[in-house]
């Protein structure tokens, strides 16, 4: 019999500290936002589900799908789930306006990053808080993480739809890990919007548009990002001439924000600047190969060979540069029918102009 005095009795987690416990590690793994959130029924849901009723999805199927139940409540995802941990980690790069949207300037796939960081912060708060189940989340995962991170305190759904934080701005990735350790809840934000309407009056396409019982909302169908990653195949003669110069995504709402007048850059080496300023011709020229080799493992993977064709042909024909008429009439041949057809509509514009 062991005597009682050498029994070693593991030492019970003190609970008092787990917030603050989660809080350092959080941003010991790179994330410079972190909160808590109830794991219960999202106030946002029958929103959500107005949305998905009037087609707002636009070609996002995934979004509209069986799934969308599924979005109601973080515990369809884990029963066991007490708490949210909702986090945002910092992409903002500096540099002007570019053909791509900020957040695919890097050279590596986000998703890849965020979930190393997640994996590790839940590895570092086994090591404080024993053993729990949990379950990582990203941007695939149905969840409404927007309204989650704002009952976390991360920030407050601006105008343009994204999540602001008041002192850096909406450029961020969110990440969420549901976890059955009950932490108290953070407060939500208020929303600091007041009477600013800059996003609504900048977008192009008019795709922010007034909520029912007040608020505002995205109609994908008309967003330039929807166009130019999400949509397959040949886009409406009048999608083209407002797509402008993108090539990939659109970020005109959240740079006329004035809370990003002033956001912090990222240091993170996987989020820098290498694929902003895409040269179109040498888009142009390249071939299912080259495209792999260069685009595979990045955010531009996302719009698939043919649609990122497609799309430096649209930008040649809004850009009055009679030099991309070479290019385009190369286009015209290619064996794509989205390609072709949006080459030809380029190269009229151009040859009418020259």
């Amino acid at each position: 019999m062991i005597p009682e005095e050498i029994i070693e009795i593991p030492a019970r987690p003190d609970r008092s500290q787990f917030r603050s416990q989660y809080f350092d590690a959080a941003r010991a793994a790179g994330f410079q936002l972190c909160g808590v959130a109830p794991a219960a029924p999202v106030g946002d849901y029958p929103l959500y589900q107005q949305w998905v009723a009037e087609d707002f999805a636009g070609p996002m199927a995934y979004l509209a799908d069986h799934r969308a139940a599924l979005r109601a409540d973080p515990r369809s995802l884990l029963p066991s789930a007490r708490s949210v941990l909702c986090l945002g980690r910092l992409y903002n790069t500096p540099g002007p306006p570019a053909p791509v949207s900020r957040y695919a300037w890097g050279a590596a796939d986000y998703h890849h990053v965020l979930r190393d960081g997640l994996a590790a912060l839940v590895r570092t708060l086994e090591g404080f808080w024993g053993s729990f189940e949990y379950k990582i989340c990203i941007d695939t995962a149905p969840l409404l993480e927007r309204s989650l991170a704002r009952q976390a305190g991360l920030g407050w759904i601006g105008r343009n739809t994204c999540l602001i934080n008041q002192s850096s701005g909406s450029w961020f990735f969110l990440g969420e890990i549901l976890t059955s350790v009950e932490l108290a809840p953070d407060t939500p934000s208020p929303g600091c919007c007041g009477s600013c309407t800059r996003c609504v009056d900048a977008c192009p396409t008019q795709a922010l548009v007034p909520a029912p019982g007040g608020g505002w909302r995205l109609d994908a169908r008309l967003c330039i990002s929807t166009w130019t990653i999400e949509q397959r195949g040949v886009l409406p003669e009048q999608h083209r001439a407002a797509s402008g110069s993108h090539v990939f995504g659109c970020d005109i709402c959240q740079q006329v924000c004035p809370w990003n007048s002033r956001a912090p850059f990222t240091e993170e080496p996987a989020f820098q600047r290498a694929n902003p300023g895409l040269d179109l011709a040498e888009l142009a020229a390249l071939t299912p190969e080259t495209f792999r080799e260069r685009f595979r493992k990045t955010p531009l993977w996302r719009a698939k060979y043919a649609g990122l064709m497609r799309n430096a042909a649209t930008a040649m024909g809004n850009s009055g540069d009679p030099r991309h008429i070479g290019p385009l009439r190369r286009l015209v041949l290619h064996p794509d029918q989205a390609v072709s057809q949006h080459a030809l509509w380029a190269l009229r514009r151009l040859e009418h102009d020259a």
